[in-house]
């Protein structure tokens, strides 16, 4: 059983910089992989980045080389850098824990770019 709380969310402007936190809860001994995704209204959630317990990461293709997704030692909390916000990156994201054969969602955390 696993609890998934996010933080970090709020208003950017355009170039700017957030980090959002992921924080798990609970048995977090047999968390598989921690994840971000989010969603637009009227659009499918979809995968922003994500780090098993190996260390393996993927990023959508959309914030390579922006976005930076990291897991502590502990593997209880995932954080995800987002650098050179762009508008199009306005969206509820969300955290996804993977524990066992249970996937477990965050409430999710607004972030808006604009001027």
């Amino acid at each position: 059983q696993v609890q998934v709380v996010e933080s970090g969310g709020g208003g950017v402007q355009p170039g700017g910089s957030l980090r959002l936190s992921c924080a798990a809860s609970g048995n977090t001994f047999s968390i598989d992989a921690m994840g971000w995704y989010r969603q637009v209204p009227g659009k499918e959630r979809e995968l922003v980045a994500r780090v098993d317990s190996s260390g393996n990461t993927n990023y959508a293709d959309s914030v390579k080389g922006r976005f930076t997704i990291s897991r502590d030692n502990a593997k209880s909390t995932v954080l995800l850098q987002m650098n050179s916000l762009k508008p199009e990156d306005t969206a509820v994201y969300y955290c996804r824990v993977l524990w066992r054969w249970t996937i477990y969602w965050g409430q999710g955390t607004q972030v808006t770019v604009s001027s």
